[in-house]
């Protein structure tokens, strides 16, 4: 780029540098900004004070009033204020989905619907979010939402379909001002020591976003104060501020758990336009992400334990390769003949153990870092003020922070690309190019020419697509906006949720935890607005730490690919049913010598995964793949059938079903178990050489640990439930030598139970994923649950491996909860 002949005053001149993609912004003179501003702010601070008197005033009787209407008779208020108001949620999602560039480059017909995002007759006609509305703005001073106002305008700002007027060397004050004199103040550079700081920094605003903010809170105010007038219509404006009223105490709303018992993260994303702007919980962030980490460990866990759950996770990773696709012309993957199909199950193998060490390897580590956040903010907490810059440890931790949440939303976003397309419910839209030979593993997949969708389909596969393509659309609209219209369109329409199998459920649920994150840094204000500046002589060396991070999700990708799978690859295969696991069924010798057979097939797959693992990538040091697999977990095994001999008043079978259920225990890995903490790495050399270590052998997998069998007893207190809960608890907890098989358990019986305790508060988060946080502990823990999809009913065998988490994470086993016979129970 040629800077030496751009003049930075001409607004011309910058489009140029830019290549002329964007169009010219309008120029202004100082003193047209000037007097713009200043004739703004007045009219923003009157019609403030004449909110705030107002609600302050007659608040109460505002709520009642708009909660005994209509929707017709809300939107005849709403309408009557705001002609022309956007009839649907997001009205700038669809205004950028109806213009192309050229015509908004030209002047876009939809100014309102990218300047006022918020202000819509579907999302306003709810009673609860116009009240938010009105509450927030006439208790809180404009300034207060600057930035976010500033930010509701990203998409139509980034689009081209705003642009703000162009004049240089000024900074315009919003942030902490709070007069009509001071609040839209001009400054120019030359004039005031800090200013250029205030711009670059973004701690305060160009001449041209502070315009923007200023207009859109004029008639934001001007409408609310409209509304307030309409609903108390029988009370004259003049009088409506009088002492003829006093000052009320300030009425609350309810929350989303106190209607409907639960809180509800999509519910809390629809009110956050109409609400103050939230102030970020870094404890609340390592807090999720525990949970998440949490969860991933459970999960090389289970995958280790369950012989069935292993099974089901095999058969939903085949289904998702899209191999499974049929190309353009209707021909199978060559994988399938020719004797391949070995290769498949080896890709398959791959793939499993991958996703569930990168998952875990992952999330440990944003764990790590959101918790050492958590730490320094706490230190700095007296150094935090608007009006200072962030101390230079806790700016450098975010910045990492954000770069590796930003970089991680890639695995996701990966596996969504691969899996929609070959998921079963969207398998018929697409296909795969014919390969150019039979050995290839690149697949390039495509819509289906000639294949209608309908609306619905067509919107779920244009977000969905959105989150995958590298391009212009997710950068101007942003992941938390298009993972938000995707979660809307799930729960409003069922025929979006049938279109989406429970593995890519799964995948935008960890997309969405990312995201969630990210967006709660971004709202960092005024500091998120600094990011990209303060990026400056940071990121080379951000950048560098997190490549270095990452190499060894790199080494693990490369050590597992096919090629080295191959072994493991036919353990796998779960076409002879070597894992069946009648679990649920009461303990037979015949079902007994069933159980131990699949754990076999178990145990050996993950012993030759271990050998591989250890012979491509060592021994894992300093990460948590290593420290999952070495520490003090064990599985639990089925002991082998002994035929009990009964007393002779006493028959076998009443005698076996009296006993305590009893467990062999065997470690999670036996050979990463066994491994010495100070080993050595094994050198890499050429294939046919032996793996050494310096002086030491390169441990094989150690040979059976002494079996031990232990009585499974509660060790808590017991925690009284009523009838409906117990029922549940006796699901996860199923003792088959106890009870019959139970059925199956509704997923709002399973949250009335697990609420019912008094110990958990429950929050549906995005996808299926659900967060249930301990109230009974100072640290107020946290455990993730995956609604089932699309059936909302948990089956027997996911109920007891949801028992089995409860059991790893607290303690908990069936013994431990009894009937509350108490009166309302």
């Amino acid at each position: 780029m040629d800077f030496d002949n751009v003049d930075w005053n001409d607004p011309a001149s910058l489009a140029n540098l830019l290549g002329g993609r964007l169009p010219v912004p309008k120029m202004q003179s100082p003193a047209d900004v000037r007097r713009e501003a200043r004739e703004r702010s007045a009219k923003i601070h009157e019609r403030f004070g004449f909110l705030s008197a107002t609600v302050e005033r007659h608040e109460p009787t505002i709520q009642k009033r708009w909660a005994k209407k209509t929707k017709q008779q809300r939107l005849k208020i709403l309408l009557d204020a705001w002609p022309g108001m956007p009839a649907t949620h997001r009205p700038d999602f669809d205004a950028f989905r109806k213009e192309n560039e050229q015509e908004r480059a030209a002047g876009t017909k939809y100014r309102e619907h990218f300047m006022w995002p918020s202000i819509n007759q579907e999302d306003l006609a709810n009673p609860k979010n116009f009240l938010l509305l009105i509450k927030s703005r006439a208790r809180n001073h404009p300034s207060v939402f600057a930035a976010t106002d500033m930010a509701s305008t990203h998409l139509g700002r980034v689009a081209g379909a705003l642009m703000p007027i162009f004049l240089n060397q000024h900074v315009m004050v919003l942030n902490g001002a709070t007069t009509a004199e001071t609040y839209g103040e001009l400054i120019a550079w030359e004039d005031h020591p800090d200013a250029f700081d205030w711009m670059h920094t973004r701690k305060q605003f160009l001449p041209g976003e502070g315009l923007m903010i200023l207009e859109i809170q004029e008639r934001l105010l001007t409408f609310l104060a409209d509304c307030c007038c309409a609903i108390l219509h029988d009370i004259p404006a003049e009088t409506l501020t009088s002492t003829t009223f006093p000052v009320l105490q300030e009425p609350l709303l309810k929350t989303e758990a106190q209607v409907g018992g639960f809180e509800s993260r999509l519910v809390m994303a629809e009110e956050a336009p109409y609400r103050l702007p939230a102030r970020i919980d870094f404890g609340a962030i390592a807090s999720l992400l525990e949970a998440k980490a949490s969860a991933a460990r459970d999960r090389v866990w289970v995958l280790r334990e369950d012989p069935g759950y292993f099974a089901e996770c095999v058969s939903e990773t085949r289904e998702h390769r899209q191999e499974m696709l049929k190309d353009t012309e209707g021909q199978p993957h060559p994988v399938f003949s020719g004797g391949r199909e070995q290769i498949f199950w080896a890709r398959i193998a791959g793939t499993l153990v991958v996703q569930a060490y990168m998952d875990l390897e992952v999330f440990s580590e944003l764990h790590r870092q959101a918790s050492h956040l958590d730490a320094l903010h706490t230190k700095y907490a007296s150094q935090i003020s608007p009006a200072n810059d962030l101390p230079e440890e806790l700016l450098t931790a975010i910045l990492r922070f954000v770069h590796y949440l930003d970089s991680s939303c890639r695995h996701p976003i990966f596996r969504l690309r691969t899996t929609v397309p070959a998921s079963p419910p969207m398998r018929e839209f697409f296909a795969r190019q014919p390969p150019p030979n039979a050995t290839t593993t690149q697949i390039l997949t495509m819509k289906k020419p000639r294949v209608r969708f309908n609306r619905i389909e067509s919107q779920l596969i244009w977000l969905l697509s959105t989150l995958w393509d590298d391009g212009g659309p997710l950068f101007l609209a942003g992941i938390t906006n298009i993972l938000d219209e995707l979660e809307r369109l799930i729960q409003a329409e069922p025929q979006a949720a049938d279109r989406l199998s429970p593995k890519v459920m799964d995948h935008i649920g960890d997309l969405s935890i990312i995201s969630q994150c990210l967006n709660q840094l971004n709202m960092y204000q005024p500091w998120a607005q600094g990011y990209d500046s303060a990026r400056v002589g940071r990121i080379e060396g951000i950048e560098a730490e997190y490549e270095q991070w990452h190499n060894r999700i790199d080494t693990l990708v490369k050590g597992l690919r096919a090629e080295n799978m191959g072994n493991p690859g036919k353990l796998v295969d779960i076409s002879d049913k070597r894992f069946f696991y009648p679990i649920d069924k009461r303990r037979t010798k015949e079902n007994v010598n069933l159980l131990r057979r699949a754990e076999h097939s178990l145990d050996e797959f993950w012993s030759s995964v271990d050998t591989v693992v250890y012979k491509q990538c060592g021994h894992l040091s300093g990460t948590a793949i290593r420290l999952a697999l070495s520490e003090q977990r064990i599985l639990q095994r089925t002991p082998e059938w002994v035929d009990a001999v009964a007393p002779k008043n006493q028959q076998p079978k009443e005698m076996q079903k009296n006993e305590p259920p009893r467990a062999v225990y065997k470690p999670l890995s036996t050979l990463y178990f066994n491994l010495p903490l100070a080993i050595a790495e094994p050198t890499k050399t050429a294939s046919k050489t032996r793996i050494k270590t310096k002086g030491v052998p390169a441990p094989k997998p150690a040979p059976q640990q002494p079996e031990e069998t232990v009585p499974i007893e509660p060790t808590h207190a017991p925690i009284r439930v009523g009838a409906r809960a117990l029922k549940v608890f006796r699901t996860l907890f199923h003792n088959p030598d106890v009870t019959t098989s139970p059925g199956e358990v509704s997923w709002q019986d399973f949250l009335y139970a697990m609420t019912s305790t008094g110990l958990f508060a429950a929050e549906k988060l995005y996808g299926s994923v659900w967060q249930f946080q301990r109230l009974d502990e100072e640290s107020q823990s946290r455990i993730l649950f995956h609604q089932p999809h699309p059936r909302g009913k948990l089956s027997f065998t996911m109920a007891r491996r949801y028992g089995r988490r409860l059991t790893r994470a607290y303690g908990w086993v069936g013994e431990l909860f009894v009937l509350d016979k108490g009166p309302g129970v």
